[in-house]
């Protein structure tokens, strides 16, 4: 139970440290262009700054949270070694992403999609960037500190709750565009209170928060059955990478909430297609211990 607080202390310091932080950064852009430097942060509004706040009072406070959860070791989490890391890593991604694409594939002969091509190199290496970076980051981070500290509790199905729901959160929540015109000190607070504004949407909080969470159940569940972060991290990037491939090659003007957004990833058609890569994944991971025994 000290752990949870903990944790929640951790997040509570985090929203406010990156609050705080959010004009600083946006007025120290803002003298840059003034002065003729970085013209490309005129860009950017004030939400953006307020973001990359929030990331860095996240990775500022977590090396006192990690103090203070007395973590020595991968054990204390609950993890370990995996001898089959590239193994898990690759079928992760390839079981993830190639369902994906063939939904996308039936969606486009549908012609609820339709057909574009937008893929630059620029483009293609972004999503690649995406597709290495982001699961490495938030797993580590979800599945591998969060989810491993709540574990501790010995209460396993609360913790994937838990974990899953504020996963779901924090991909759910996004300020509306240009909420602080006028940047103050309070300006980021005003964000954060901005964020909770899609719950108010009862169809975009089933489509997409749902999806979000149950795909951080997936991940949460992958990371158990492995004692390793290498499947989940797998299974991530392959939907990062075959939701960015798709939308280049695929754009949708309406959605039709709740069963499907504006991409891959929200709708009940995704939570369904999510559903079965899960039991595709179980049905690998029964063949593979089958072949260690």
């Amino acid at each position: 139970m000290k752990s949870a607080v903990r944790l929640l202390v951790y997040f509570a310091a985090t929203l406010v440290l990156g609050a705080l932080l959010a004009p600083v950064l946006y007025w120290g852009a803002q003298w840059l262009v003034q002065h003729g430097l970085f013209a490309g942060f005129a860009k950017f509004d004030f939400e953006s700054f307020f973001h990359r706040a929030l990331l860095i009072a996240a990775v500022v406070l977590l090396w006192p949270l990690i103090r203070s959860l007395h973590l020595r070791s991968l054990c204390d989490l609950r993890l370990e070694a995996n001898s089959h890391w590239s193994r898990d890593l690759l079928c992760g991604f390839i079981l993830s992403a190639l369902p994906l694409l063939c939904c996308g594939g039936v969606l486009l002969a549908l012609h609820v999609f339709s057909l574009r091509f937008a893929l630059t190199g620029y483009g293609l290496a972004r999503i690649v960037g995406a597709t290495v970076a982001v699961p490495l980051v938030e797993e580590l981070f979800f599945r591998g500190l969060i989810l491993g500290t709540l574990l501790r509790t010995d209460r396993i199905y609360l913790s994937i709750v838990i974990t899953s729901a504020f996963y779901s959160i924090l991909h759910f929540l996004k300020a509306p565009e240009q909420t602080s015109t006028v940047v103050s000190w309070t300006s980021g607070f005003a964000s954060i209170a901005n964020s909770f504004s899609q719950f108010g949407n009862p169809l975009l909080l089933g489509a997409s928060f749902v999806t979000l969470f149950l795909i951080g159940w997936i991940l949460a569940d992958a990371r158990l059955r492995t004692r390793s972060l290498w499947l989940p991290i797998g299974l991530h990037g392959g939907w990062i990478f075959g939701n960015g491939l798709f939308n280049k090659f695929a754009h949708r003007g309406t959605t039709a909430l709740p069963w499907l957004g504006q991409n891959l990833l929200v709708g009940l058609v995704p939570v369904g297609l999510a559903c079965f890569t899960w039991w595709v994944v179980l049905a690998w991971l029964k063949y593979a211990r089958s072949r260690q025994a």
